[in-house]
């Protein structure tokens, strides 16, 4: 009777990065730079909407408000049917001056803090910018609300890769250093179920099989 309850209560969100944009493909950095999709973009977005609507009924679409994410949200919602709502709560980092900027400039200019970000991000410090802890905080809230709101049933969240890497941390209480050890793509998608006895569990990441052309980001 415990476990017939416990599936019957069980939640499943649907983690989504959004498509390809020109700052993934042109390796800036892009933080709470709103750039939209690109063409490659806007096909992957195609083609995770239908993969999500045929094997989900999603109850609910939450979107970042950046147009990458929320161009992504889009085209599976027109696949399901299912309402977009924007929470800002999953909005991309705010990376501060480094918004925009080339990955290989930053190297150039900000050595030290280059090197935090290749090996422990979460401890990196910009003036004007979030923490990777910030942005976990805000996100795990976020996500916490949503799973009692939609206990039981299937909900999606589109968002950011520095969102989506703290987020899954999070749930499944990952001590730092995490963010390296947590790798999605553009256009990929990642599936946790929550039920109230066992809390989170990670039972897929970065699926990427509807995809044919990506580029998989290592810094």
């Amino acid at each position: 009777m415990v476990d017939m309850i416990s599936s019957q209560q069980k939640t499943t969100i649907i983690l989504i990065r959004h498509g390809e944009c020109e700052g993934n493909r042109e390796g800036l950095f892009r933080g709470r730079w709103d750039f939209p999709l690109n063409e490659n973009g806007k096909l992957q977005a195609q083609a995770i909407a239908k993969e999500i609507s045929a094997n989900f009924k999603l109850d609910r679409i939450y979107s970042s408000p950046l147009s990458r994410a929320l161009e992504t949200a889009r085209s599976i919602s027109k696949a399901t049917g299912a309402q977009i709502e924007i929470r800002n709560g999953f909005n991309n980092i705010s990376l501060g001056s480094w918004e925009g900027k080339p990955k290989k400039k930053i190297k150039e200019e900000f050595p030290e803090e280059w090197n935090i970000w290749l090996s422990n991000p979460e401890r990196l410090r910009l003036k004007g910018a979030e923490s990777i802890s910030d942005v976990q905080r805000r996100a795990f809230a976020n996500l916490n609300h949503l799973t009692k709101l939609h206990q039981g049933s299937t909900f999606a969240v589109v968002t950011h890769r520095a969102v989506l890497k703290p987020l899954i941390a999070g749930t499944l209480k990952i001590a730092e250093p995490y963010f390296w050890k947590i790798h999605v793509d553009t256009a990929s998608y990642s599936i946790l179920t929550h039920d109230p006895k066992r809390g989170y569990c990670l039972i897929l990441l970065n699926q990427t099989k509807h995809l044919d052309n990506f580029i998989s980001e290592w810094e």
